[in-house]
């Protein structure tokens, strides 16, 4: 019987190895306000913008997600290829700043 149990214990604890991963992975709203919050700060509403960020971020939030087909580290790649443009970069400025954007 002790070793039946014993094998029972260790097999769920084996078990629970497994799933761990998956209950670690950040829930899909606080990506969401990340992803929101680092968009805020992009369009220039740092942290010292109050009221004008607070809305921005609300309405970010509240926002459905776009079905464009495309993946996440695709919409990024977009996203920083239109801002390095914005900026007028080129060569190695632009390379390190598209580094950077999608290292993010």
């Amino acid at each position: 019987m002790t070793k039946t149990a014993s094998i029972v214990v260790v097999s769920l604890f084996v078990s629970g190895l497994g799933i761990a991963p998956f209950a670690m992975a950040a829930p899909p709203q606080q990506n969401k306000m990340k992803a929101c919050n680092e968009e805020a700060t992009a369009k220039g509403l740092g942290e010292g913008k109050g009221d004008e960020r607070k809305a921005f971020v609300k309405e970010c939030l509240s926002a459905k997600p776009v079905k464009s087909g495309k993946t996440a580290q695709q919409e990024k790649m977009t996203a920083c290829n239109k801002e390095a443009g914005d900026k007028n970069l080129k060569g190695d400025e632009r390379k390190k700043f598209m580094s950077t954007c999608l290292s993010n």
